[in-house]
């Protein structure tokens, strides 16, 4: 590392950045003076402190509109301006670390504080700290033969992808030469695994463990759902679950990733040799933030091995503020004044990935109470709560939905919580759980909350114990969230407006909004996901339809005219509110004609 006191040259300085940011008026002379004079006495104890992490350390604000704090963030947006480069925020998931990481080497790029960030036939982008010190460019234009593109972006972004991008490329050329052993088996069920810190592996296994930590890192830190781990022929596949959709992160060679999944079913205590059949595992860990974090495991054998999924759930998504998960404030007192019901039936219906499980897990948290015995079935366990007591459905030995509901009845329970209604016996025994004073929370599978009660008789429940047990019905979907940094107001499409509403008459807002695409959502527009919410209250009159087996289409009819506000109209809301878009709403909602 050069000693910036030492070695000047054409390295930014401290006092060379105040400077700067003083003539463009960012920071006031007398700011200027005291940063030199506070860098003058304590700096020489940090001598190869770079001057933007050292100036964000001092929290100073701006001096110009908007007068916010001068982050690292801003500073290096500053620096490129001053030295007329492109900013560049660097997105690690769009870029090829292989091939970045085969242009130079990790000592010489930590040497001048650059990054390699884009490869390609004709030239190479680097990021840089230190955009007034270009001694590098002409060694690496000849040694590369290529055109040399700078742009500035972070140092501490710079200095944390130098070791992450060539400590996995790395760990991936030494797997490459077979230096790697088969990961070891850990044999604690629910071991909480610190990443990077495991001390139960053999010295052969670091590579893969380093590898396995950068993903798990990366996957967290990017707001991943799922990761999915996919062999092919040659070049296999790792994606990350991020909004609703999947973005490739790497392509490695199939090999690694058997050795990669191997690794991870050791964590989750799965049958490491057994590749032939599908298998579920879990594993609990923690963020680099120190959250503690669930991933749930599932194998599948593919024509090139075994696939494996792992869905990420963290315990702070669990909110108890009903606004919080999309319900609005009509919705948010229907939902309460069902749930605080001492006994009967509430489902919760919507296709996989539709947040359900949060919405279910929300509410239980809610109304946990130490007097209350809260109970569970599930297949498998989402997320252990210690506040509930949560079975796991087990086929092999006999415990399927409908048993386990049997056995959580003589386990004086005052709320039961069902995983899933599947078929009859399930059904029936969620049925006689409520009959018997319980309330019960049920998931099922229908495109809107009406078709729940159909489905009900479709499977084989009589209608007198529908209108006996049932209390209501919640469909949901998620829609993407436009992103606060980035969305924009643009001018009301009356014609994309009535395809959302038709045919109710709700007056279009005045604008709509868009996201234009940023840094921070990478130019998606979108940020997060939100719920939707269709609610049915079963009412006097819906019973006696239910009781008179009415169609369809007939108990839609009167949930409409009872005030059942459809799942597009929630969305609707959620356009005019300015959190969603049009086009998002109908992608995640049916047709109607399809109901």
């Amino acid at each position: 590392m050069l000693n910036r006191n030492q070695e000047k040259g054409s390295w930014l300085t401290i006092s060379r950045m105040v400077g700067e940011l003083a003539k463009a008026g960012w920071i006031s002379r007398e700011d200027a003076l005291d940063l030199n004079r506070l860098f003058r006495l304590r700096g020489a104890d940090e001598p190869d402190i770079h001057p933007i992490v050292w100036l964000s350390g001092k929290h100073i604000k701006s001096t110009r509109s908007p007068y916010e704090e001068l982050t690292s963030e801003r500073l290096t947006r500053l620096l490129a301006d001053i030295a007329q480069l492109p900013y560049l925020r660097i997105d690690p998931l769009k870029i090829d670390v292989d091939a970045v990481t085969d242009v130079l080497s990790k000592a010489y790029a930590m040497r001048y504080r650059i990054l390699p960030v884009e490869v390609s036939d004709d030239h190479v982008v680097f990021a840089t700290a230190e955009p007034f010190n270009r001694e590098w460019v002409g060694e690496l234009r000849g040694v590369l033969n290529r055109e040399i593109r700078c742009v500035v972006a972070n140092p501490l972004d710079i200095s944390r992808y130098q070791e992450e991008f060539f400590g996995i490329s790395h760990s991936l050329r030494s797997m490459r030469k077979g230096e790697n052993a088969q990961p070891s088996a850990i044999n604690n069920v629910e071991a909480l695994v610190e990443l990077g810190r495991s001390g139960k592996l053999d010295a052969n296994d670091r590579h893969i463990v380093s590898i396995v930590d950068w993903l798990l890192n990366y996957a967290f830190e990017q707001r991943a759902s799922d990761i999915h781990i996919e062999p092919r022929r040659e070049e296999g596949q790792i994606r990350f679950r991020i909004d609703g959709d999947l973005h490739i992160v790497y392509e490695m060679p199939t090999t690694i990733l058997i050795a990669i999944t191997s690794r991870i079913k050791a964590l989750g205590r799965m049958d490491v040799v057994e590749k032939r059949r599908p298998q579920d595992g879990r594993v609990k860990t923690k963020a680099p933030n120190g959250k503690e974090v669930e991933l749930r495991l599932s194998t599948m054998p593919t024509a090139f091995g075994e696939k494996m999924v792992m869905r990420i759930f963290d315990p702070q998504v669990l909110v108890s503020d009903l606004g919080e998960l999309g319900f609005s404030r009509k919705d948010s007192e229907l939902w309460t004044e069902m749930t605080r019901r001492t006994h009967g039936i509430i489902l919760v219906t919507g296709p996989t990935g539709s947040g359900k499980t949060t919405t279910l897990y929300s509410t239980l948290k809610s109304l946990y109470r130490p007097e209350r015995n809260i109970c569970t079935i599930e297949d498998p366990i989402e997320m252990v709560e210690p506040e509930f007591n949560q079975m796991q459905v087990n086929h092999a030995i006999g415990l399927d939905f409908a048993s386990g509901v049997k056995t959580l009845l003589r386990q004086d329970p005052d709320i039961i919580m069902v995983g899933e209604i599947r078929d009859m016996e399930t059904a029936h025994m969620a049925i006689q759980a409520s009959l018997t004073g319980h309330l019960v929370l049920c998931t099922l599978h229908t495109n809107d909350s009406v078709s729940a009660v159909t489905r009900l008789m479709d499977i084989g429940v009589p209608p007198y114990l529908i209108n006996a047990t049932l209390i209501g019905v919640v469909a949901q979907r998620l829609v993407r969230k436009l992103c606060v940094h980035c969305k924009q107001p643009v001018a009301t499409d009356e014609s994309i407006w009535r395809a959302l509403t038709y045919p109710w008459e709700i007056k279009a807002p005045t604008h709509l909004h868009q996201g234009k695409g940023c840094l921070e959502c990478r130019n998606t527009g979108f940020m997060g996901r939100i719920g939707i919410h269709e609610i049915l209250p079963i009412s006097t009159r819906m019973r006696g339809l239910i009781k008179g087996e009415a169609a369809n289409d007939e108990l839609r009819e009167l949930a409409l005219k009872q005030g059942m506000e459809p799942l597009r109209i929630s969305g609707a809301r959620k356009v005019g509110m300015g959190i969603t878009t049009v086009s998002e709403v109908l992608r995640v909602t049916p047709d109607q004609d399809q109901l």
